[in-house]
Formats: C-alpha cells, sequence, structure tokens
C-alpha cells in the first residue's frame, strides 16, 4: 500500500457538508520557518530537576510557530521539544501526542496553541506525569465539543462565513468521503480580510506572507471530531488570551476557560502570540512551571 495512503486512511469518515459556520473556527499557528523538533524513545526529563516542556502547534503551521518561545526556555535552561501534529484528525493527532508525552520521564508542563489546544486536551490523558496544561489563543474543549462548534459560539471570527471565500478545500489520497484537506486563501475577498489581517495580525507583512506560502493542509474532518473526557479536569490548567484575535473570539476563549478553571491571561494580541507576544507567553509557560514545581 502506497504509505501516503495508509496514512490518510487513519481519518474519520466526516463529511464536509454543514460546516459553513463550523469552518469559522478552523483555527491556527502559523510558522513554518524551521524544521519540526522530534525526540527518541526514552528521552529523559530536562536537567537539573526542571520539568520538559512540550510545545504543540496547531493547523497549517509546523513547530517552527514555537521558535520564539523554545529560543527563551532553552536559555532559561528547560529541556524543550515541539513535536509535529499530524493534523489528520483529532483522534489521531491525540494519540500522536500521547505516544510521544510516554517517551519522556519526570514531570511536563503541556503546551498547545489554537487548534493544539485540542490536542492537548485529550493526549494528556492518562499521563501522570503531566502537571500542568497551558492553552496559547487556544480551543480548551469540553467533553463532546468540537472545535468547529467552539469556535461558532460567538461572533468575531474572521472565518464565519461561506468558506469558498476563505478556504482552498484539496483531495488528498485515500480521503473519506467528503473530506478535504484545506488551505487558507491568502488574497482578501468578500467577507475576509486575507491572510495577514485575518490571521498573522500584527505580524511584520514579510513574515506573513511566508507563513502564508509555507502553510501545511489541515483535514476539514480534524475541526468536527468531539473532544473526550477533558485532561483539564485533573490538571491544573493556565490560559493566555489575545484580546485582537480575530480567529477564535476572545469572548469564546475566555468562557471556555472559565469552564476549565484556567488561571487568564490577557494580552493585547492577534492569534499568533506565540509569534509576536513570545516574552508574555513563554511568562505564562513559566507561571505554570512554578506553580507545579
Amino acid at each position: 500500500m502506497n504509505p501516503m495512503k495508509k496514512l490518510h486512511l487513519t481519518r474519520p469518515r466526516t463529511l464536509i457538508a454543514g460546516t459553513v459556520l463550523a469552518l469559522a473556527g478552523i483555527l491556527i499557528p502559523i510558522s513554518q520557518s524551521a524544521q519540526a523538533r522530534t525526540v527518541s524513545a526514552g528521552t529523559t526529563s530536562s536537567s537539573a530537576g526542571k520539568p520538559t516542556i512540550v510545545l504543540e502547534h496547531g493547523a497549517w503551521a509546523d513547530a517552527s510557530s514555537w521558535d520564539a518561545v523554545i529560543t527563551r526556555l532553552q536559555a532559561d535552561g528547560y529541556t524543550v521539544y515541539a513535536p509535529p501534529d499530524p493534523l489528520q484528525s483529532l483522534s489521531y493527532d491525540s494519540a500522536t501526542l500521547s505516544g510521544f508525552l510516554s517517551a519522556i520521564k519526570g514531570p511536563i508542563v503541556l503546551v498547545g496553541h489554537s487548534y493544539g489546544g485540542m490536542v492537548i486536551t485529550n493526549a494528556a490523558r492518562g499521563h501522570s506525569n503531566v502537571k500542568a496544561l497551558v492553552y496559547d489563543d487556544a480551543f480548551i474543549p469540553a467533553q463532546g465539543q468540537t472545535a468547529f462548534g467552539i469556535n461558532a459560539a460567538k461572533p468575531g471570527s474572521c472565518v464565519a462565513g461561506n468558506p469558498a471565500t476563505f478556504l482552498n478545500l484539496v483531495p488528498f489520497p485515500g480521503a473519506p468521503p467528503g473530506d478535504y484537506d484545506a488551505y487558507l486563501r491568502v488574497a482578501p475577498g468578500k467577507g475576509y480580510a486575507g491572510f495577514d489581517q485575518c490571521f498573522a495580525n500584527g505580524v511584520p507583512a514579510a513574515q506573513a506572507a511566508l507563513l502564508a506560502a509555507t502553510q501545511r493542509p489541515f483535514a476539514v474532518g480534524a475541526g468536527s471530531e468531539p473532544s473526550g473526557v477533558p485532561a483539564w479536569k485533573t490538571i491544573p490548567s493556565w490560559a493566555i488570551i489575545g484580546t485582537a484575535d480575530h480567529v477564535i473570539p476572545p469572548a469564546e476563549q475566555l468562557a471556555t476557560a472559565r469552564v476549565a478553571g484556567a488561571h487568564v491571561t490577557m494580552i493585547d494580541s492577534g492569534h499568533l502570540s506565540l509569534i509576536t507576544h513570545p516574552d508574555a507567553v513563554t511568562s505564562v509557560i513559566l507561571q505554570a512551571v512554578r506553580a507545579v514545581g
């Protein structure tokens, strides 16, 4: 069997029909400037007894979204990993991250940006060494919620409306009926401000253009798959909310953070605070580290 086809068959059979509002919630951390970090089995904990910090990116991105945050954490002596998110389905992506966590000894602080928040909420279950969850401009789902459903719960997303105005849907080998790989349109259109003003507001124009050109596809089915029992029920959580986030409405981020009992930090940032405000994001991660220390 073609290995690419075998990989895609792990995606759920989710139809695209009925997702016009749902597609408003396709969440998107977006940086492709460097190759993703990986870890081999049997990884040990951080030096000097510090927890290992694991960073999960979201849709249309790779691990280099976290570059500026990684640099700061490493300078403070932390072992940091930013494994690649397959962006295939919530269950597959979460199982992939869960397996990665199994290879790490010692305490872990787990961080997710945007759709990565869906993934860490599910991947952390069963890992007693995950001591804190940090959500950066991210979904914080309760059981049964979907990324699309959360994002459509309150107005304000720059990708609400007809998905044809902001997405290019591309067939992929072995796709379940009705599923597609979705890419964000770069240029503005009717009801859509364009990649730079919608998803990358606050990012310098040249960098936003690079992010748009190098985006990875996100399977539409991943956004409509229900989340399982949330790890935040037993693991303390922190939330960073950008008040200028045009992707996930800040009001909805705040509502879900309150349900989860998260410690909330509001910052003047767009959706890509991990790129535009790495000092603030790093500070909250370190707050979580100290609290569970």
